[in-house]
């Protein structure tokens, strides 16, 4: 573990401010993460949500990044991308507060689908935020770090996330329904909040930060009136600009194509999770923040290797290795009669998850010519949320065909099919 966050070689001057907000960032991030995000749809499923309801949760934030993803790649072509991936995370993390309140000013319904419409509004922000990211995590750090960063960001998420799962799970054990859900949205805001300041600091080397109080007014905004026409033009422009039909014309059209596969294996599963552990397993909240801190051990563990592991087999390797433990996740799950199988699913999901996390975004950028990222990162997010889209809403139906523990089990099937592909891909 040591030597994960010692390198052999010195870290140089110029980058070492910037790895450090980048860890920070992901370190906050991580409070988010293990305590709103991963129990909002616990909390829906205990306030009477249904599958479709839990779906739309993922569904709807993808139906807007589908809408937003080709005008924000062109709109960040022409920004400072630190300023715009900072406003838009000012934009999208600000909206985490209202859910504290909800307890407060609507019957359980009410909540469900007022949360389903704030994870909608968030998703608007949230696409130019998501592209965007990698762009400026690319501008960051050199490719000869860029595992060792990684790396570094999945150990210290995956400590964060041990922690605070914990303290969720023994907050919402401690303080009654709903007030330990609202104490546990609390935490995740404050997650948001501090990680949004870090990323202010995340400035490529040579960049200049834009000074205090310019950075939003210096942002060059689309003109939102022109979105239809420019939405109506999409057949019609297929070479540099707006839509760029010709990255799908080579290698990177069919490396988009495997990743819109595997993208679908994974969302397909989500949504039933939560309901599973609540319906069928009826996990209580400790035993599931338990399950998702031990998910994070595992990452964890699979962190300290990943960089000697990335170098013996490479990026592409790695990550089918991981998403054959990622497959183990669900049909475990279905398997499981009990805590005893939920947590050891918890532990090989985890497992591969450092590995995916870690390779998966490099892979990525080995195939992105460094002078084009927006456009081309603009398809993957496209890639991405067309089968968060998908796999979000056809979860749920074929879970109501054939039950929740087939769904998982098949679902667990095509994520093996993934692996597979990635390990052939050339």
């Amino acid at each position: 573990m040591a030597s994960l966050f010692r390198p052999a070689r010195p870290v140089p001057a110029e980058y070492r401010s910037t790895f450090f907000h980048l860890y920070m960032d992901i370190a906050w991030f991580a409070v988010l993460s293990a305590s709103a995000l991963s129990f909002v749809s616990v909390y829906a499923a205990r306030q009477g949500a249904s599958g479709f309801q839990i779906g739309l949760l993922g569904a709807g934030p993808a139906v807007m990044n589908l809408l937003f993803t080709f005008p924000t790649g062109r709109w960040l072509e022409k920004q400072s991308m630190s300023a715009a991936v900072f406003w838009a995370a000012v934009l999208n993390r600000f909206l985490y507060l209202p859910w504290i309140l909800l307890p407060w000013l609507l019957a359980p319904q009410g909540q469900v689908w007022t949360l389903v419409g704030l994870t909608l509004l968030m998703s608007i922000p949230g696409t130019p935020l998501a592209v965007g990211f990698n762009a400026l995590f690319a501008e960051s750090v050199p490719a000869e770090w860029r595992g060792h960063v990684v790396a570094i960001r999945n150990a210290l998420l995956a400590v964060v996330y041990i922690g605070v799962s914990l303290l969720c799970g023994q907050i919402l054990v401690k303080i009654p329904f709903p007030t330990g859900y609202q104490v546990v949205f609390a935490m995740g805001f404050l997650g948001a909040f501090m990680s949004t300041l870090h990323l202010w600091f995340v400035v490529p080397p040579g960049q200049a930060r834009l000074p205090g109080g310019r950075g939003f007014r210096s942002l060059a905004w689309p003109n939102v009136r022109a979105l239809p026409g420019r939405l109506r033009a999409l057949p019609h422009r297929s070479g540099s600009g707006f839509l760029r039909i010709d990255i799908l014309r080579g290698p990177f059209g069919r490396f988009i194509a495997v990743i819109f596969n595997f993208y679908l294996s994974i969302y397909l599963a989500i949504p039933l999770f939560s309901l599973y552990w609540v319906n069928d397993l009826h996990l209580t909240d400790q035993v599931i923040g338990l399950g998702t801190a031990l998910f994070y051990v595992f990452v964890l563990i699979g962190s300290t290797q990943l960089d000697q592991l990335t170098r013996r087999l490479g990026n592409q390797r790695i990550t089918a290795v991981g998403v054959v433990f990622m497959s183990l996740y669900p049909t475990l799950m279905a398997l499981s009669r009990g805590e005893g199988m939920f947590l050891v699913a918890s532990m090989m999901g985890g497992l591969g998850w450092s590995m995916v996390g870690g390779a998966l975004v490099n892979y990525l950028l080995e195939k992105v010519p460094g002078d084009q990222r927006p456009p081309y990162l603009a398809w993957y997010n496209l890639a991405v949320n067309g089968a968060l889209l998908l796999g979000s809403l056809a979860g749920p139906f074929v879970a109501e065909l054939v039950s929740v523990r087939i769904a998982l089990l098949i679902f667990g099937g095509l994520r093996f099919v993934a692996a597979l592909v990635f390990w052939r891909w050339e």
